[in-house]
């Protein structure tokens, strides 16, 4: 079971990038899945949550209004939309699966991270 996060890089302020988070090995269809980001010296912390089915969706207050999470269980792939990109969101991003279909953490599986840099 893996999962492995995409589509992280370099982005300029106010910019905007998708990352994904591809599960391989088996479905998380009846799991929620989640992402996490930990910036240098500072602590991973949660970013964004999403149901199995997708409808229910929670958000950190630091990224609500900017990012979105949706998720294509048929290519067993999460996304994360992130707008209006700030210099405080440059962290690695880690994609995880919940251990049931609404996020309840903590994570069951942690996939390997994707690095993102906001330039100012």
């Amino acid at each position: 079971v893996q999962l492995q996060a995409s589509g992280g890089g370099l982005v300029q302020a106010g910019g905007s990038r998708r990352l994904s988070c591809a599960a391989s090995g088996r479905a998380f269809n009846n799991n929620a899945m989640g992402w996490f980001r930990q910036a240098p010296g500072k602590e991973r912390e949660f970013v964004a949550s999403i149901s199995w089915a997708g409808n229910v969706t929670r958000f950190a207050d630091s990224v609500k209004g900017r990012f979105t999470v949706s998720r294509d269980n048929a290519k067993n792939t999460m996304y994360l939309q992130m707008n209006s990109l700030k210099p405080e969101d440059t962290a690695v991003y880690y994609c995880a699966a919940g251990s049931s279909s609404v996020w309840l953490g903590p994570p069951l599986v942690w996939g390997q991270g994707t690095q993102v840099t906001v330039s100012s």
